[in-house]
């Protein structure tokens, strides 16, 4: 009599438990919780780049004030012009390296990113001491002291001496980009430019 009572307690034990785990997720083991699923993407949907690329601006101008204010109404559209293989040199000897040397080519700006460039490298030249460097940091910790407190993000590499000491650095523009390097040791140089077409801001060191 026992069996036949307890039975079908348990089925429906075991029922409500398939309902709860049906409707509610996956319980997580020993945390009492339960796990959202993951979410489905909807079809078709994608995702807005343009959107993504305006939020950021629009991080960027809260950021460094001043250079929005130099830089507002410039145009934000993508460069109509682009590298095609027409552009290359017609010598195949010339053709050959500049082919094997593409990696080196930078992505074009905007003319939004070249103003915002623009102003961060005279910004940044002006700390510097202007041409000259009178003043300029001398080693590579005072330097990346100095633009950190501009505000500016400097990763490991950033900054860095050459064999001679000569002081240089690369930097991303937070969040907007895009990319501004410079040479600390007089005559002081500071440019921007976009980002190399293997990635990333610093020049690449190998091709093929």
């Amino acid at each position: 009599m026992t069996s036949r009572t307890t039975t079908p307690a348990r089925a429906a034990l075991l029922a409500a438990g398939m309902l709860v785990m049906t409707a509610c997720g996956t319980t997580v083991a020993g945390s009492g919780a339960v796990a959202d699923p993951s979410p489905v993407p909807a079809p078709g949907q994608s995702t807005d780049y343009a959107a993504q690329a305006a939020a950021a601006v629009g991080r960027h101008d809260k950021l460094f004030p001043e250079v929005a204010a130099l830089c507002e109404g410039k145009a934000s559209v993508a460069p109509t012009s682009s590298a095609a293989p027409d552009d290359l040199p017609t010598d195949p000897a010339a053709r050959k390296y500049a082919e094997n040397h593409a990696y080196k080519n930078q992505a074009a700006l905007t003319p939004a990113a070249q103003c915002r460039g623009d102003a961060h490298a005279a910004r940044i030249k002006a700390a510097l001491g202007g041409s000259d460097g009178k003043g300029a940091p001398r080693t590579a910790q005072e330097l990346s002291g100095l633009l950190t407190g501009m505000g500016y993000k400097v990763e490991t590499g950033d900054v860095y001496a050459s064999s001679t000491g000569s002081l240089s650095f690369v930097l991303s523009i937070p969040e907007s980009g895009p990319c501004v390097t410079g040479h600390v040791s007089p005559p002081v140089s500071v440019q921007a430019h976009g980002v190399y077409m293997e990635g990333g801001c610093h020049e690449p060191r190998g091709g093929h």
